[in-house]
């Protein structure tokens, strides 16, 4: 089965941080700020139940994260928070798998570590807004090899959906097609003691109540150009 959105207009729009205990276990409790917003390439989806490749040369610390997303479903900028919904066409699941060796080594790239090819799984379908449950309390669930990592609830947004609108399309206008992924409850792997990370033949299942389940088996990649050299006599 394949994304339901394909080619979405521009990058994926994300929220970080956008669950409390989330936010505390990455050490950044406190008041409720504007939501952190990164993008993440269009190269990074991929299917509902497509292999996921983990090319350790790359990254060797790849995390997991289950979130709603919304799909736009008309243009508009600077949206007040009232008419917020009136924007959704639908609703998915998304897993904004992160390699977090990247992520934070690198300087502090949420896009580069949130980017890897054919990392996002989304799908399975769209739901859309006038089939889909209340996105204020829906229960969202991450296993690893039929163990539970993260066991949330929207309900636990400190943005919820129509706040995330009004915020990500101050001064930017949201197009029809935008894919937005609003954040991940606790539970990730790297805040874990010691820090848990995916290898290859680990098969997550993540699932937002009333929208669906993805399932994806983590695959070793081919090894890349860089260890061919021996081949040229270097």
């Amino acid at each position: 089965m394949l994304p339901p959105i394909d080619t979405p207009r521009g990058n994926i729009i994300a929220m970080g941080r956008n669950y409390q205990k989330h936010a505390e276990e990455t050490s950044v409790g406190g008041d409720v700020k504007p939501p952190t917003i990164f993008t993440k390439a269009v190269t990074s989806i991929t299917g509902p139940y497509d292999d996921i490749p983990i090319d350790a040369s790359i990254s060797d610390e790849i995390d997991w994260e289950v979130e709603l997303g919304v799909v736009i479903g008309k243009r508009g900028a600077n949206i007040p928070r009232s008419e917020a919904m009136d924007y959704v066409f639908g609703y998915f699941v998304l897993n904004d798998v992160s390699a977090r060796d990247i992520q934070n080594g690198w300087g502090g790239q949420y896009f580069k570590g949130k980017s890897l090819d054919r990392s996002c799984p989304i799908g399975p379908w769209v739901v859309t807004a006038d089939e889909a449950p209340d996105p204020r309390s829906l229960g969202l669930r991450l296993t690893v090899n039929g163990v539970v990592k993260q066991e949330g609830n929207t309900g636990d947004m400190i943005h919820p959906v129509d706040g995330i609108i009004e915020w990500s399309s101050k001064g930017m206008t949201l197009l029809p097609g935008a894919l937005i992924a609003t954040g991940t409850p606790d539970g990730v792997g790297f805040t874990r003691t010691p820090p848990e990370y995916l290898r290859p033949g680990d098969v997550m299942e993540t699932e937002v109540e009333g929208i669906g389940t993805l399932r994806n088996r983590m695959v070793a990649a081919k090894v890349g150009a860089l260890a061919d050299h021996s081949h040229h006599g270097a």
